[in-house]
Order: structure tokens, then C-alpha cells, then sequence
């Protein structure tokens, strides 16, 4: 087992995707005012306003910050901003991919709770590592549909 990483990548979709970025700043924007005048100005209830944002913006967190995976011989590293996670292959039992990435399900099949127990993988904007990593799944992991 070495220290250095099989695979390595980061994905950074705010920067990745203009558009869309633009788009969600946006969207962000209008439910911004929204929630304002719904909370301040009708409700009269700051509060309300501060912790929407807040629940918000922790949702969008992921889109807007880069992803950094690695993939070493036993395990994977997935490192978001300050949190790092940490988990096995043996943790994961299938994996299907999309066309922004690939899902590691716990279970023997997709099922629809993979997004919560599973581990969602994106692809960089290039895609260079695809090939690559589904060959290491095929190997770490196995059952791919």
C-alpha cells in the first residue's frame, strides 16, 4: 500500500461551467429577494431570512467550492474545501455512471437511496480520468450497470 494516489483529480463546476454558473447566481439572487421580502418585510422576521439563506447557500456549497479525488489502493479520498471523507471500497457494492460522474451504491442494485448512502463522483470538465476509473472500479469494486 503506498501513500501516492492510484488516480487524482479536482472538479470544480462553478468554474467548469460558465453558463450555468451565471445562472445560478441568478436563480440565487431572485430567491434571495424573495425570501426577503417574504421574511423581513412581510413577516417582519429576520431571523427567518438569515437561516434560509443560510440552508441555501450549505446546499449549493458543493457546486461552488473545488473537489479533490483521489484514489489510492484500498481506499478513496474525497476532500471538500476543510472536510475530508474517507471511504473503503468494500464500503461500496455497485457503481453506475451518468454523464456528469459516477454513483457508488451500497447496495447489490441502484436503488434511490444510493444519493444518501452512496458516493457521488464527479468527472472533471475534461472526463480524462473516466476510462481510467472505470477500469479501477471494475477491479475495486466490480458490478457496474
Amino acid at each position: 500500500m503506498s501513500n501516492k494516489p492510484i488516480l487524482n483529480w479536482i472538479s470544480y463546476p462553478f468554474k467548469d461551467n460558465p453558463a450555468t454558473s451565471v445562472l445560478l447566481i441568478l436563480f440565487y439572487l431572485i430567491i434571495s429577494i424573495g425570501l426577503w421580502q417574504i421574511a423581513v418585510v412581510t413577516w417582519e422576521m429576520p431571523l427567518f431570512f438569515y437561516l434560509g439563506i443560510l440552508v441555501f447557500t450549505i446546499s449549493l456549497l458543493p457546486y461552488f467550492i473545488p473537489t479533490k479525488y483521489e484514489f489510492f489502493d484500498d481506499k478513496i479520498v474525497i476532500t471538500y474545501f476543510i472536510i475530508k471523507v474517507e471511504k473503503k471500497y468494500s464500503d461500496f457494492r455497485c457503481y453506475y455512471a451518468d454523464k456528469k460522474g459516477v454513483m457508488l451504491g451500497t447496495f447489490s442494485r441502484p436503488r434511490r437511496l444510493d444519493n444518501f448512502r452512496g458516493q457521488s463522483i464527479r468527472f472533471s470538465k475534461t472526463q480524462e480520468e473516466k476510462e481510467r476509473l472505470f477500469k479501477l472500479l471494475d477491479e475495486k469494486i466490480g458490478k457496474r450497470f
